[in-house]
């Protein structure tokens, strides 16, 4: 609009001075030129509008929002309408007590009553993203600032309404998936009224008072300190135990010993010992003795 309001202006102009009289008249035909130039421009810039990859363009006519949206690339539009364009994809919102971590700098953590009337502080990032289809209707009933307006009050309020369920110890440990589901089923039901799909849900943190903090630490470690003596004991009841096996079993081989062996059996054991003895390569000569003497062996080494 802006090349075909200078082209009009530079076509009055040119008229202006089109007199022959006029010292200024030689250039009329090319100011009208220029004029007829910049009109052409100014019109097919207005008639063709870019809609980039993952956005959709909207158009209103003197306020009045068109239901037709453009996708992207080249598109022909009226050239009296004004083209808003969203963006269609996947989009993030953190809230964090980290300074210049989320979306608005400073401090902006949620900060939630619990069901023991404690204080917990919440980080959170949500991913959503806008329907296509649903784009005009966000024009005409919320405007572009969607985030400010919808994504974070919504987000905020669910948090802070489903907090109350849960003491602040079970937010921090065994109810935590619990309450993530249940403030995802929440938020997607308001951003769904308002043309937002939300996709996922993140808690990145939750922070709780430093005297919860101690009593949880406090119990963790003695939870540690029973589990590692549970653990000692247990191993000392094994060693008892492997000591007992062993002295039974030396106590069972000594009796064996004194009670189970005859002279006779050991007159055998120790004839089957010369015999190996005899077939050994390194024994040459062998002198029995009498009764229970113990035989010599004699070789060349």
């Amino acid at each position: 609009m802006f090349f075909i309001f200078i082209g009009v202006i530079l076509f009055i102009a040119s008229r202006a001075i089109s007199n022959p009289n006029l010292i200024f008249s030689k250039y009329a035909n090319p100011l009208r030129i220029v004029a007829f130039v910049l009109f052409l421009l100014g019109l097919s810039s207005s008639v063709i509008k870019q809609v980039n990859a993952g956005e959709v363009g909207v158009q209103s006519i003197f306020g009045k929002v068109q239901n037709q949206t453009l996708t992207s690339g080249l598109n022909f539009v009226n050239p009296l309408a004004s083209v808003t364009v969203f963006d269609t994809k996947t989009q993030n919102y953190t809230m964090s007590a980290v300074h210049d971590e989320g979306d608005k700098s400073g401090d902006d953590a949620i900060r939630v009553l619990t069901a023991d009337g404690l204080e917990v502080v919440v980080d959170l990032t949500i991913l959503y993203r806008i329907l296509p289809s649903e784009t005009p209707r966000i024009l005409k009933e919320i405007g572009e600032d969607y985030r400010d307006k919808i994504v974070r009050p919504v987000t905020r309020t669910m948090i802070r309404d489903n907090a109350v369920y849960y003491d602040a110890v079970g937010l921090y440990s065994l109810k935590r998936n619990e309450f993530q589901g249940r403030i995802y089923a929440d938020i997607e039901k308001n951003f769904k009224k308002r043309g937002l799909v939300l996709e996922q849900l993140l808690i990145r943190n939750i922070n709780l008072p430093n005297s919860v903090k101690q009593t949880i630490e406090s119990k963790i470690n003695a939870e540690q300190d029973a589990q590692k003596m549970q653990f000692v004991l247990q191993k000392e009841k094994q060693e008892a135990e492997r000591k007992r096996v062993e002295a039974q079993g030396i106590a069972d081989y000594q009796k064996i010993l004194s009670t189970g062996l005859s002279d006779k059996q050991l007159q055998y054991e120790a004839i089957i010992a010369q015999k190996e003895l005899a077939k050994s390569p390194n024994a040459k000569v062998i002198i029995m003795g009498g009764g229970k003497s113990t035989p010599i062996i004699l070789g060349n080494n």
